[in-house]
C-alpha cells in the first residue's frame, strides 16, 4: 500500500507540468503561414511516370512560386501557404500539357494529393 501511494505521488508530480492550464488544446487562430501541401504525379500520354521534372505551384493572386522535382515515379510534393495555385511543369521541346488540375485551393494544413499532370507531344 505504501509503495502504491509513493508511485501515485511520483506520477502526480511528473504529470502536473504536462497540463496546459489556461491554454486551449485546439488552436483556432488563422495563422496563414502554416503550410499546406500540393502533391501529385506527372505522367506522359501513355501513363508512364516522368522523373526529374520541375513542377511549380504559382500563386494565383501574386507571382509567388514554390517548386519541386518529380521522383522516379513522377511524384511531387510542394509545401505552400494557404491560397489558390496553378501548377506548371517545365516543358521540354515539343511538349505540351494535355491535362492539369486547374486551380488548386489550399487551406491551412491541407493536403491536396493525387493531382495529375499529363504531358504529350
Amino acid at each position: 500500500m505504501r509503495g502504491s501511494a509513493a508511485l501515485l505521488a511520483a506520477v502526480t508530480l511528473l504529470a502536473g507540468p504536462a497540463c496546459r492550464m489556461g491554454r486551449p488544446l485546439i488552436d483556432t487562430s488563422t495563422d496563414m503561414t502554416t503550410p499546406g501541401t500540393i502533391a501529385g504525379i506527372v505522367k506522359d500520354a501513355t501513363g508512364g511516370p516522368l522523373a526529374a521534372r520541375v513542377v511549380h505551384a504559382v500563386r494565383a493572386d501574386s507571382t509567388e512560386k514554390y517548386s519541386a522535382t518529380t521522383n522516379v515515379t513522377g511524384g511531387f510534393s510542394i509545401k505552400v501557404p494557404p491560397g489558390d495555385y496553378r501548377l506548371q511543369v517545365d516543358l521540354q521541346e515539343g511538349e505540351k500539357v494535355l491535362k492539369d488540375p486547374g486551380v488548386v485551393h489550399i487551406n491551412k494544413s491541407d493536403l491536396d494529393a493525387n493531382l495529375e499532370i499529363v504531358l504529350g507531344g
